[in-house]
């Protein structure tokens, strides 16, 4: 089943809070289609598109909280990026003046004339701390959020430990294209026209960290304030898969990492860094 949510203040949040009522409640193999503004908060370049508290409401906005119906704490959520179409406008931010883009097709151009080729993903994919509170939408964490990963565009699904029973899944926070680092802290930031996620429960994998799986490769992410200890997390994210998938100890995992695995800095920008590992299919051959 396909399941709308409309585009209105009573379905937009800025925050992370395990204490957030959903605002849909799904079964598992769901899917939710919905569309999304910028994290700005903008629909149009140059109209507000709803008013908002911005001392609580201080982050990216959020569509949610998605409650998936027999989800426990300790599970996985498995997140199926079905579509992710941008509207035709975006900005990007470089020490506080705007780069104003306009999005056609597959591609960008921005107002100096300068084209890069579109890839759409959510910036934000995640579930709330278990800790109560408000949490800021800033930081990913064990249990996603503002992953930035240019890698999660559509036909990409991402594993996602699950802190709260229910998940109460969030999304949001539209990129048109994102280099590796977002170096001046944000991508082409673009509202979506549509968006869907289709959501499944797994009880057979612990994580410790998110793990994608692409059309052609395994991912694994890892997040630290220090860039160090993320690259350490991801890595050690990536040898636990590796394990699991292709049946090896860990020294050989370790071994075969370095061979065959690719690091990259998701992103320097968001307090918690982070750092994905890339295996490719066909890497290890058979």
């Amino acid at each position: 089943m396909i399941h709308e949510i409309p585009l209105e203040e009573a379905t937009l949040h800025g925050y992370f809070s395990s204490v957030l009522p959903p605002v849909l409640s799904v079964d598992p193999g769901d899917s939710v289609r919905f569309q999304s503004l910028n994290a700005g908060w903008d629909w149009d370049p140059d109209s507000k598109y709803v008013e908002r508290d911005t001392e609580l409401h201080s982050g990216h906005a959020l569509t949610g909280p998605i409650e998936v119906r027999g989800a426990r704490a300790g599970q996985t959520l498995v997140v199926s990026i079905d579509e992710v179409t941008p509207r035709t406008w975006g900005v990007t931010f470089a020490d506080g003046t705007p780069l104003h883009w306009t999005i056609e097709g597959d591609s960008a151009t921005d107002e100096r004339g300068k084209t890069v080729s579109l890839a759409p993903f959510m910036g934000v994919i995640g579930m709330p701390p278990p800790e109560p509170g408000i949490h800021s939408t800033g930081p990913p964490r064990k249990w996603g959020g503002n992953i930035d990963c240019k890698l999660l565009v559509a036909g990409t699904t991402l594993y996602l430990p699950i802190p709260v029973d229910g998940a109460l899944l969030s999304a949001g926070d539209g990129h048109g294209a994102q280099g590796d680092g977002e170096v001046s802290g944000t991508a082409i930031e673009c509202p979506l026209e549509r968006a869907q996620l289709t959501l499944t429960v797994r009880d057979d994998l612990e994580l410790r960290m998110p793990v994608a799986r692409t059309a052609d490769a395994w991912v694994a992410f890892g997040f630290d304030e220090d860039l160090d200890l993320a690259a350490d997390v991801c890595l050690a994210t990536m040898l636990d898969l590796m394990e699991r998938e292709l049946g090896v100890d860990r020294k050989h995992a370790l071994a075969l990492a370095s061979v065959a695995v690719d690091l990259h800095v998701t992103q320097i920008v968001n307090v918690a860094k982070g750092v994905h590992a890339v295996l490719r299919d066909g890497a290890l051959g058979r």
